[in-house]
């Protein structure tokens, strides 16, 4: 979902940068888009690339595609040097605790604006309205400061405390439709997928009325 959510929601993107996610899990579900066509990734753990290899074989495949180039390093580094160039950028991080807090800032949402081409979307890993209701609004605030069009999606995830789990989604095109996806049913049909459908997207953006409230009023 923190994958497909951004990349159907944009009609060509075919450039992605993922910040984040060493276990390979994003770059796995990434290179299935049928428009993608380069994905760059920063890690700034190699130790957790490698044991995710070891370890979790079924989602470090990712790492094996000819469209993924792995960068070992600080994210933040890496776009203040890449200006203007991905269509889609997803942060695949922990919750907003020590070194990942920095993440969940204003001044990341600036950062990754300034690496994005003009129509591009972002999606960051973004916590539970049942845990984090404040601090979400908190970060989409800080998104909203440059991104024109900011949204919320949820998704259920078991292992995840209250079995679910929220990304923050913003785009510089104010026009952006987050909710209806880009890609048609047999497209997504044709993707080895077990969890997303057209469907799944558009409801993730279906939030209970008091955090509609909370959120947009």
């Amino acid at each position: 979902m923190i994958s497909f959510l951004p990349l159907c929601a944009h009609p060509n993107p075919k450039k992605v940068l993922i910040v984040g996610g060493g276990d390979g899990g994003v770059a796995r579900e990434v290179v299935k888009h049928p428009l993608v066509e380069e994905v760059h990734q920063v890690e700034i753990d190699d130790r957790v690339v490698e044991l995710s290899k070891q370890y979790l074989p079924a989602m470090a495949c990712g790492f094996a595609n000819e469209k993924l180039k792995l960068t070992i390093g600080d994210g933040f580094d890496y776009m203040k040097k890449h200006k203007n160039e991905f269509d889609v950028i997803i942060t695949d991080s922990s919750d907003p605790i020590g070194p990942a807090v920095s993440l969940f800032q204003e001044s990341y949402y600036e950062l990754m604006k300034h690496a994005l081409k003009d129509d591009g979307i972002v999606c960051s890993q973004g916590g539970s309205f049942w845990l984090d209701l404040d601090y979400i609004k908190k970060t989409m605030s800080g998104c909203k400061e440059h991104f024109a069009k900011v949204a919320y999606a949820v998704t259920s995830v078991p292992s995840y405390p209250c079995g679910h789990i929220g990304f923050v989604m913003g785009s510089l095109n104010k026009n952006q439709d987050f909710a209806t996806p880009k890609l048609g049913k047999s497209e997504i049909d044709s993707i080895d997928l077990r969890y997303y459908s057209s469907e799944v997207h558009s409801a993730a953006f279906a939030l209970p009325r008091w955090v509609q409230k909370h959120f947009y009023e």
